[in-house]
Formats: structure tokens, C-alpha cells, sequence
């Protein structure tokens, strides 16, 4: 990742509440998933580590966070964390090996915001030729 991307997610992550907390608990499998799905849904996500509670640094949990989700780390301050991770359901793009299906019936291409274009079939045939 770019420096001028990290910088775009910094600018970004100004504006997000924390998701969850870390605390004495420390990292487990259950704030793993959390971070996990909330990085499908989102994409940019902030954690909040408490300082004086928990048992590892901020930087520590980023880290951990990061390898166990497949993140990026884009800052830790403090005691917040920011993760990205690009989410491809999140844009749209299809799974490998799946294709679009086409719709069936013209008011189901026009719902789907297909064009629709009437052909008038010729009347002649191979007879009146």
C-alpha cells in the first residue's frame, strides 16, 4: 500500500466510532471473527485497545489483528487501531467462476436496468419469395 492510500484511509477513519474494544481479555478467537466480519462489511474499521487494562500494547494487538485477518494496518494512535482490507463483496465484482445471469423475461431486464429494444419480425416467408 502507497503512502497517499494510507494517507486517503487516515483521512477517512476521522470520521468512525470504534466498532469494539479490547480489554483484559486480550486477543481471542471471538475478536478475531469480530474483526473478520466487521472487515467484510466494512472494509475500514476502528478498534479502541484499553490501555490500562488490557495485557498487550495497541501495536501488538494491531499486528496480531492484522496477520489473523489478512489486514492492512493503516495507524495505530494511542489506543486506537485502524484496519483496512479490500472487501470485493463490497464492490460488486462477481466470485471467480460465477456468471451473470441474464434475465428471462423482458420485465425482468427492464427491472435489472437492461435496455429493451423491440424487433418486428418480417411476415414473409421462404413461400412468398
Amino acid at each position: 500500500m502507497t503512502g497517499k492510500e494510507r494517507a486517503a484511509f487516515r483521512a477517512q477513519a476521522n470520521t468512525l466510532e470504534p466498532l469494539f474494544q479490547l480489554g483484559k481479555g486480550g486477543m481471542s478467537d471471538a475478536v478475531i471473527k469480530q474483526t473478520d466480519d466487521a472487515l467484510r462489511a466494512r472494509e475500514l474499521i476502528k478498534v479502541k485497545v484499553l490501555l490500562e487494562s488490557s495485557p498487550i500494547t495497541p501495536r501488538q494487538a494491531a499486528d496480531e489483528l492484522a496477520a489473523a485477518t489478512g489486514a492492512d494496518v493503516i495507524q495505530v494512535i494511542g489506543g486506537v487501531i485502524v484496519l483496512y482490507r479490500y472487501s470485493p463483496e463490497l464492490h460488486g465484482e462477481k466470485k471467480p467462476g460465477e456468471q451473470k445471469k441474464r434475465p428471462a423475461t423482458k420485465k425482468e431486464a427492464k427491472k435489472q436496468g437492461y435496455k429493451v429494444h423491440f424487433v418486428r419480425k418480417s411476415r414473409r416467408t421462404s413461400k412468398d419469395k
